[in-house]
């Protein structure tokens, strides 16, 4: 029951200056801290650490000055409190982590203070590039099977379309695929074949692609 998860947690918290009592205004605990002004704490108890225990302390935040979720540690150490999404998620909203064991030891995991996560700037960048690069909007989003059609995969096709009227060298298709001839070298997919040196050719899982995506003519290329 959550009940047993109370006596530690009022422990913790008292431990660190609060006077705590149990169910107030439907708060699992609510704690005072005297001072100019007086500091609020609320902490939601709960079996398991899960979406609905983070909703809870949504709504109490509006009322207190910090807010901290408490709940059972996950006895497989894979619980959703090892979750880096989680825990980032909670440090974003500003809420502390108490992780009680079986034995009703408390363990502090992530305190209320704690920075938001910072911005990945190389990630950022990443994503303004593909979708800067990515020729019109060839995905729907909310699918999971399908290949994304990348602007790696679209150049790519680009140059098997090309190569189907026959063998052209990497430079032949830089106007149609800026990276072709890193796309050629490296033959990802496996659609390309080097038919002789400094020239490509396509492949029979090349032909098969250009089935599955098809292309619009390709421009001629420059010989």
């Amino acid at each position: 029951m959550e009940t047993a998860l109370y006596p530690p947690v009022k422990r913790f918290l008292e431990a660190l200056g609060y006077a705590v009592k149990g169910e107030i205004g439907g708060c699992d605990l609510l704690g005072l801290k005297e001072g100019e002004p007086t500091i609020v704490v609320v902490c939601e108890l709960k079996l398991a650490f899960n979406l609905e225990l983070v909703l809870q302390g949504v709504d109490r935040a509006a009322a207190a000055d910090e807010v901290w979720l408490a709940a059972r540690l996950s006895p497989s150490g894979r619980g959703r409190e090892r979750d880096a999404r989680f825990r980032n998620l909670c440090r974003r909203l500003g809420f502390g982590l108490i992780g009680v064991t079986a034995s009703g030891r408390v363990e502090l995991l992530l305190s209320p203070a704690a920075p938001a996560p910072r911005r990945d700037p190389r990630r950022r960048s990443r994503l303004m590039d593909e979708h800067r690069r990515r020729r019109g909007d060839p995905m729907a989003g909310g699918g999971s099977r399908a290949p994304i059609m990348t602007v790696y995969r679209q150049q790519a096709l680009a140059c098997a379309a090309a190569l189907e009227a026959g063998p052209r060298r990497p430079r032949d298709l830089k106007p149609l695929a800026p990276d072709a001839p890193k796309i050629l070298a490296r033959n990802v997919y496996g659609w390309f074949v080097r038919a002789e040196r400094g020239v490509y050719a396509l492949t029979d899982a090349g032909r098969a692609a250009l089935l599955r995506w098809p292309q619009d003519p390709p421009a001629e290329a420059a010989e």
